[in-house]
């Protein structure tokens, strides 16, 4: 194990420049302590690594040093070919470029490996959606991923929440979050997410931006998803429920708020269990807990039990009156 953290922090330095002790640690997920001592141990062994102080500093490679501890093993040839899915390289119009880097790979690699490669190949698939989902089909995702790589920014039309409207981005980075494609973009001082299937143009420009200094995108991307589900609007509904039916309940509810909901309060004497749902808006609580019938009663808001016993009595109404003569 040291030995593999060892060449993987001689890596480090060489593909990344300076780091710091905290960024190696983080990197590698042992302590900063650690570091130290791999570092000495490299420094040791006749590896040119040096220390630079300061609040800037950190550990760097003498300038023209270049280890040549770049074979891969069994397991790393294989997590390349796994996880380089051919799906989302496809859609971002890398497919053929990806195809590329596996014939490279595989052509250089020796015979036992380039067979393992191989079985690898076979034996993954990335089915990123979930089940019964349809996606949106995002028609300019690979213009968006040209200025991403490109550092281009983009003229576009982006359809959101308050209509649509032109707008110019500088594109950031891109996201594949749960089978939807995002891209994170800046316009102005302002870094936000966009869902790739509401844009109904997008054109690269030749003009080129700056990216901000230290910009992180999985960090972006966690503080973002955060603070956007936690402002959905939320509607609490009050219902009581056959205790039977509370599983099939977790599924209808927000699900950025259903860990607020105690799903294991028990039921009462006559197997009625009483929870508070998060729902993003009146009309969506109605249409959900209609499909549960007599298994799920609303309690509150006064609004919501008046509209299913609406609902109630229309269909009641409706059957009552048996089926049309045409039928």
């Amino acid at each position: 194990m040291r030995a593999s953290r060892l060449v993987a922090l001689l890596l480090l330095l060489q593909a990344r420049g300076q780091l710091s002790a905290a960024g190696l640690a983080d990197e590698l997920e042992v302590s900063v302590r650690t570091i130290q001592r791999d570092i000495e141990s490299l420094a040791a062994a006749g590896v040119p690594v040096y220390s630079e102080r300061g609040r800037d500093g950190g550990y760097r490679l003498v300038d023209g040093y270049r280890s040549r501890l770049t074979g891969l093993r069994a397991d790393e040839a294989q997590a390349l070919v796994a996880f380089g899915a051919a799906g989302p390289a496809r859609e971002l119009g890398l497919g053929q470029a990806l195809m590329s880097a596996r014939l490279k790979l595989a052509a250089s690699l020796p015979a036992s490996l380039r067979e393992k490669m191989s079985a690898a190949a076979g034996r993954f698939h990335l089915d990123a959606p979930g089940w019964f989902v349809r996606r949106p089909p995002a028609p300019f995702l690979a213009a968006l991923a040209a200025g991403v790589f490109g550092d281009l920014a983009v003229e576009a039309r982006y359809r959101g929440r308050s209509g649509t409207r032109d707008c110019r981005l500088e594109p950031l980075g891109l996201v594949l979050k749960a089978g939807t494609w995002y891209v994170v973009a800046q316009q102005g001082d302002t870094v936000r997410g966009y869902r790739a299937a509401r844009f109904e143009y997008v054109a690269a420009s030749d003009r080129h931006f700056s990216r901000p200094e230290g910009f992180d995108l999985s960090a972006f991307w966690v503080a973002w998803r955060e603070e956007f589900e936690r402002g959905l609007p939320v509607l609490t509904v009050i219902v009581r429920a056959r205790a039977g039916c509370v599983r099939r309940l977790r599924r209808v509810v927000e699900p950025a708020y259903g860990d607020r909901v105690d799903w294991d309060a028990p039921p009462d004497e006559a197997g009625w269990v009483r929870l508070l749902l998060p729902f993003e808006k009146l009309e969506f609580a109605r249409v959900a807990l209609l499909g549960f019938g007599p298994d799920v009663e609303v309690l509150r808001p006064v609004e919501l039990r008046s509209q299913m016993m609406a609902a109630a009595t229309g269909l009641g109404a409706l059957y009552a009156a048996g089926p049309p003569a045409s039928c």
